[in-house]
């Protein structure tokens, strides 16, 4: 399934905020935690605009039976706007899994948390940040459950910040931001995603890839 979780000029603007980055990204000037974990500056961009181009793409895994769909029109939240995709079936929602904001993210995580000595400091963070998200999230109908874009990725960088190492932060704000997000906001709400009538709620899709990919940035920024 094919179609972008914003509108189209919105996924252009998360483009030059990549961009922007990028001559940053090969000056050095951010990104030297990742670097020390092997995640090279152009590597980083790399995994920024696939996360972007990935979001485009969502793989079907499931179907509830729903209430009235509302596809095929465009819908607002939390500042972010969205064209819902034309409805297949009536009475019936498609759960589907983004690979731009969730299974590149979750990638990206295992390999970090292979590559990082933890301690107590990230399962409590990526707690705060999950009973954050909770709390936040609130359901759309038509969309699925949504999240306001930049408050979760700056509880896990302030959080990072104050818990744990310096030399560690900028990788747990994106574990704790990521993990924290479709936790807290997908999968502990999705007993909600029957009622909301929406033709395909997308794990890590609208609604959630917005702070997503927000909290990537805000990651790369605090390292």
């Amino acid at each position: 399934m094919f179609f972008p979780p914003l509108i189209l000029l919105m996924m252009l603007a998360f483009f030059v905020v990549a961009l922007m980055m990028l001559p940053f990204l090969l000056l050095g000037m951010i990104g030297e935690a990742f670097l020390r974990l092997g995640l090279s500056p152009g590597l980083i961009f790399w995994l920024l605009v696939l996360t972007l181009l990935g979001s485009l793409v969502n793989i079907p895994i499931y179907h509830f039976a729903s209430r009235e769909i509302y596809g095929d029109q465009t819908i607002s939240y939390y500042g972010m706007r969205v064209r819902l995709p034309r409805a297949s079936q009536t009475h019936q929602t498609v759960l589907a899994v983004n690979v731009g904001g969730a299974l590149i993210p979750i990638c990206l995580c295992v390999y970090l948390l292979l590559q990082i000595h933890f301690g107590l400091y990230l399962p409590i963070l990526v707690g705060l940040v999950t009973l954050v998200v909770n709390r936040l999230a609130r359901p759309v109908k038509g969309l699925g459950i949504a999240v306001p874009g930049l408050i979760p990725p700056l509880v896990a960088a302030l959080g990072a910040y104050l818990l744990c190492p310096p030399y560690l932060r900028a990788p747990c704000a994106y574990i704790a931001s990521t993990l924290g997000i479709l936790i807290g906001a997908d999968l502990l709400r999705l007993s909600e995603i029957p009622e909301l009538g929406a033709p395909v709620a997308s794990i890590g899709g609208a609604g959630t890839f917005d702070a997503i990919f927000f909290g990537g940035v805000i990651a790369v920024l605090l390292s």
